[in-house]
């Protein structure tokens, strides 16, 4: 056997590995983080129901100060539409807030590049006597060319980083309010 042979031989069963690997993950995710905000909900609500109000806390929002925001539909609430284009590393997509409610917002989360992507977030506001026990959550569909990635990185760390990253801002604002 010749050592190109061998090697040959470690790259299939590495990507035969990864593959399989790959085939055994789940068909959705979730990823979910969630904080004490020392504020009434009603001071916590307008700062997610409100596209506007996202660049006062969103991670997203600092990743690429160049971003280009489109603002349509109802100014807040159901209906409220948010679209972003911006660099490699945010990509672009749009938010539709779907349902509202002062302990609720349901949102569609579109993705079109660097990938498509559909998903659901949602913000749940829960009263902790004076305090508000705020919950951010995303899910979704996995498709296999997804789950190949999710072999090699970790989504829930990755993306779980920026809702806490988030929530720590929003956290930031309301108490200051």
């Amino acid at each position: 056997m010749t050592v190109l042979t061998i090697v040959g031989a470690v790259l299939a069963a590495a990507i035969a590995i990864i593959l399989i690997l790959a085939a055994m993950k789940p068909d959705t995710f979730v990823v979910q983080r969630s904080t004490l905000i020392n504020a009434p909900a009603d001071k916590i609500y307008p700062l997610i129901n409100d596209y506007k109000n996202w660049a006062s806390w969103s991670p997203y929002e600092k990743i690429d100060p160049a971003m280009k925001r489109t603002y349509s539909g109802a100014p807040s609430g159901k209906g409220s539409v948010y679209e972003w284009t911006g660099n490699k590393n945010i990509g672009s997509g749009r938010m539709e807030i779907l349902d509202t409610s002062p302990s609720r917002i349901d949102i569609k989360l579109d993705f079109l590049a660097p990938f498509e992507a559909h998903n659901k977030a949602e913000f749940t506001m829960k009263p902790e006597g004076g305090a508000t026990d705020v919950t951010w959550t995303m899910r979704g569909p996995i498709p296999y060319k997804f789950k190949i990635m999710h072999v090699i990185m970790n989504m829930d760390k990755m993306v779980g980083g920026q809702f806490a990253e988030g929530l720590a801002n929003m956290k930031a604002v309301a108490e200051r309010k």
